[in-house]
């Protein structure tokens, strides 16, 4: 197994694109290396607590080294940058014995300084020829001046930790001739990569799910706007329509790239060309971009391009391909698709508000415990929220979910089967009133008996028929109590809240009586 030391510093340049994070960047490389079958030998990382461009000497820093044993990185107390320094150069000796004694095989170097902390260790490794990499282009420069083999070199601006780590293993297996293969886990740990998951991690809900607080700000704009005197804000909503398949997009290809930044930045760029076809519009544009992206890396870095400029390929490049390919290609068919599921909608509103209503409820309990809920019918409401702000069934899902459950566990509270079930449905119904979300707290109340399913699936059924009456549009996920400003009708939302809550609430009640009836007969 191949070995290598990490020797560096959290830079100047460096310092803002991952350096001041000691943990995570040297993290990363672990990752990566582990991924290439490559061990950590020894790291010497100083982690200052500001940028090195200028810096004083007594500013606080940290040395991060290797703990061989438990195999970790680990840090020492903080100390003056002057101290730092000096406590470094103990381990450049250490590191430096290490590969005199080929015990160490290559060296990352990261905004190294090899005139002063790093200077022992970078001059034995270039006596040894031992393969270098590394970032910071000017101490890289002076590493070749001292006759190191460097095989791969990049400056720091527009990397991340992550391209860094890539590039720098990448640069090493290919030098050694060792299988390697990215591993793009957000977390850093997880041993898949993208080669053999990158299609697995297309998920419509995981994307749709995370963009949700974009249309909630665009619906308190639209609620904004609505009060005298705020007019003009609905300038800025007009703004944020644009906005939001820009931010489907940067989400899209944040996660299926598993780049970061860089698939944040070809998100965007997929996103602002890929607004005339609308959230889905977006949605594809995103996905692609993520794509492209980690494939345009892959490539650059196997042709030896800097870290810098496999970074501009990757986010520029890819963004710039997905977003022209919807500019012209797709964005109409995404826009019709949109409009279309928003037409059927309102054709059936149109037939009979007060049944799609009741059926819209009655199958929202069913849907959700099914799974069906945040596959199909979330993104449904966020792409009816794409036009207006608000939603059919983002109504039923307040009124039918968030204030069916909280009626179920306020019942619980007041009026349990057993005492110990008050404490469960408190949490519950605090969050479902004061956030409009967490309907499974009543999971346990509902499946534990099938009057209280029941009477959840009746009473969502009751609330739909007062939304279709009031003909409401409407979002969840906001407090309970702002819900009905949000909405098209401020009392007709109002009522049908209540009507949900007192329903599941009185249904509840009733099931937990004569639970508690039978107990008693049951004991005489």
């Amino acid at each position: 197994m191949k070995k290598i030391a990490i020797l560096g510093s959290s830079g100047g340049n460096l310092y803002n694109l991952g350096g001041k994070e000691p943990f995570k960047l040297l993290e990363e490389i672990r990752t990566q290396a582990e991924s290439a079958g490559i061990r950590i030998e020894a790291i010497q990382f100083i982690g200052a607590h500001a940028s090195m461009d200028n810096i004083k000497e007594n500013v606080s820093a940290r040395l991060y080294t290797w703990d061989a044993e438990r195999e970790k990185t680990i840090a020492s107390e903080t100390k003056t940058l002057k101290e730092i320094n000096e406590d470094a150069l103990e381990f450049d000796s250490k590191i430096a014995k290490l590969i005199s004694e080929e015990k160490i095989d290559g060296l990352v170097l990261i905004s190294s300084d090899p005139e002063k902390t790093n200077n022992l260790s970078v001059k034995v490794a270039a006596e040894k020829g031992i393969p270098i990499v590394g970032t910071g282009g000017t101490s890289m420069a002076t590493v070749q001046s001292m006759g190191g083999n460097v095989i791969a070199t990049s400056g720091t601006t527009g990397t991340t930790n992550r391209t860094r780590a890539v590039a720098a293993i990448q640069a090493l297996s290919k030098y050694w001739s060792l299988k390697y293969k990215p591993v793009i886990s957000s977390s850093g740990s997880s041993e898949q990569n993208v080669d053999e998951n990158i299609f697995r991690r297309i998920s419509f809900r995981g994307i749709m799910m995370a963009a949700m607080p974009g249309f909630i700000a665009m619906s308190i704009i639209l609620a904004l706007s609505k009060i005298p005197g705020l007019g003009r804000l609905s300038e800025a909503f007009d703004l944020l329509i644009k906005g939001l398949p820009v931010v489907v997009a940067a989400i899209a290809a944040k996660q299926v790239s598993g780049l970061d930044e860089v698939g944040i930045v070809a998100g965007v760029v997929a996103g602002v060309l890929s607004t005339e076809g609308g959230v889905i519009g977006g949605l594809i544009g995103g996905i692609l971009a993520g794509i492209l992206a980690f494939y345009l890396i892959q490539l650059a870095l196997k042709w030896n391009f800097p870290g810098t400029t496999a970074n501009i390929v990757s986010g520029g490049l890819s963004g710039l391909i997905a977003g022209l390919v919807v500019f012209f290609l797709i964005s109409p068919l995404a826009l019709s698709l949109g409009n279309g599921i928003r037409y059927i909608i309102e054709l059936t509103l149109n037939y009979n508000s007060i049944l799609a209503g009741a059926v819209a409820g009655f199958l929202i309990w069913p849907s959700i415990i099914g799974g069906v809920y945040h596959a199909a019918i979330l993104p449904i409401v966020l792409l009816e929220m794409e036009k207006t702000g608000s939603s059919f069934l983002g109504a039923i899902d307040m009124t039918g979910l968030v204030m069916v459950s909280a009626g179920i566990t306020l019942a619980n509270i007041v009026y349990p089967k057993q005492k110990s079930e008050s404490a469960i449905a408190v949490p519950g119904f605090i969050i479902n009133m004061a956030f409009g979300t967490f309907v499974e707290a009543s999971y346990p109340f509902m499946f534990s008996d099938k009057i209280v399913l029941g009477g959840a699936m009746v009473s969502a059924a009751i609330s739909g028929v007062f939304v279709g009456i009031f003909n409401l549009r409407g979002t969840a996920y906001v407090p309970s109590i702002t819900a009905p400003a949000l909405s098209n009708n401020v009392l007709g939302f109002a009522i049908s809240m209540f009507i949900a809550l007192a329903s599941s609430f009185l249904i509840t009640i009733f099931a937990n009586k004569l639970y508690r009836n039978k107990k008693k007969k049951e004991a005489q």
